[in-house]
């Protein structure tokens, strides 16, 4: 079966935060993506888990995005925009996807 080099972009941002940073995306043409509850972790600040929490405030999600690789930039600059002042990571990896005309 043929398949096509595509990027995984995966954004963890605080919760309260998707809202803008899928407007963003949109706003780059960016035409899918996922976002998943990101239930705890660990990092600089240590380690915490959602339970418990009240509220999405305090929470993080993880948007997924695949994309053509030419455009790349234009989702990052976005993401960045966004992530730049807020709690988050960006991690970018080659995929492949099998029917390319969807990305």
């Amino acid at each position: 079966m043929k398949t096509h080099k595509a990027k995984r972009v995966e954004i963890t941002i605080e919760a309260i935060m998707q809202s803008r940073l899928t407007e963003a995306l949109t706003k780059a043409g960016v035409t899918g993506f996922s976002v998943l509850p990101v239930r705890g972790g660990s990092g600089r600040s240590g380690a915490w888990v959602r339970a418990g929490e009240i509220g999405r405030a305090s929470g993080m999600v993880q948007v997924i995005c695949i994309i053509r690789p030419e455009r790349l930039d234009a989702l990052l600059e976005a993401a960045f925009a966004v992530v730049d002042r807020h709690i988050g990571v960006v991690s970018i990896v080659d995929c492949e996807v099998l029917r390319a005309e969807r990305f």
